[in-house]
C-alpha cells in the first residue's frame, strides 16, 4: 500500500537544481553598479564668470564684380629662339681654324656659304670645302674661346639637342630633314 501524505518523506531537490534558481534570482541584480574601486569622484570646478566682448561689425566686402578670365600672352622670342649674324664675332676664318686644327685636312680649299649664325653664345656655320659635301659646324664660346662642338654633314648630335639654343638646334636638325635653315 502507498504511504499516505503524511508519512511520506519528503521529496528533495537535487542541489544543482536548487543552485540554478538562487543565481537566476541573483544574477541580474549584480553588475548594475561599478565596482567600488572604479568609482571615482569627478571634481566640480567653481562657475567661471561669463566673459562679455564688445559687440563687433561684420566684415564689409568688396562689391563682387564680374572678371573675364585672363588670356594667355605669348612668350616673347628670347635671343636663343633667332639665330643672327655674329656680325664678325667669330669669324668664319676663326671657324675654319677649328676645323682645320681637327677635321679637314690642310689641302683643300674652304669657304663659308652661310654664317656664322649665333644664338647665345653658340654658332652654326655651313662650310664649302672643294672636292667633298658641304660641311657644317657647330661651335660654341666667346670667339678667344672658340671651342668645335661637332662637324659634318649632319650635326644634330646629342649634345646640340640637348644644350643648343633652340635656333641653333633648329638649324643644325631641321636642315637634315629638307627644312630651310631657320624654318
Amino acid at each position: 500500500m502507498p504511504p499516505d501524505p503524511a508519512h511520506r518523506p519528503p521529496h528533495r531537490r537535487p542541489v544543482t537544481a536548487r543552485l540554478a534558481v538562487v543565481l537566476l534570482a541573483v544574477l541580474p541584480a549584480t553588475g548594475c553598479a561599478a565596482p567600488p574601486e572604479r568609482r571615482v569622484a569627478i571634481p566640480v570646478a567653481p562657475p567661471t564668470p561669463a566673459v562679455t566682448a564688445p559687440p563687433t561689425m561684420p566684415p564689409t566686402l568688396p562689391p563682387l564684380t564680374p572678371t573675364l578670365p585672363s588670356t594667355p600672352t605669348p612668350p616673347a622670342p628670347t635671343a636663343a629662339a633667332v639665330a643672327t649674324d655674329c656680325a664678325g664675332r667669330p669669324t668664319a676664318n676663326r671657324v675654319i681654324g677649328l676645323l682645320r686644327d681637327d677635321v679637314l685636312p690642310g689641302n683643300v680649299t674652304v669657304r663659308a656659304v652661310d654664317g656664322p649664325l649665333c644664338a647665345d653664345g653658340w654658332q652654326y656655320t655651313v662650310l664649302a670645302v672643294s672636292g667633298h659635301e658641304e660641311l657644317q659646324a657647330v661651335s660654341r664660346g666667346e670667339p678667344g674661346a672658340l671651342r668645335l662642338v661637332t662637324a659634318g654633314t649632319d650635326v644634330c648630335s646629342i649634345e646640340v639637342k640637348a644644350v643648343a639654343p633652340p635656333a641653333i638646334r633648329t638649324l643644325a636638325c631641321d636642315a637634315a630633314t629638307g627644312l630651310p635653315p631657320g624654318a
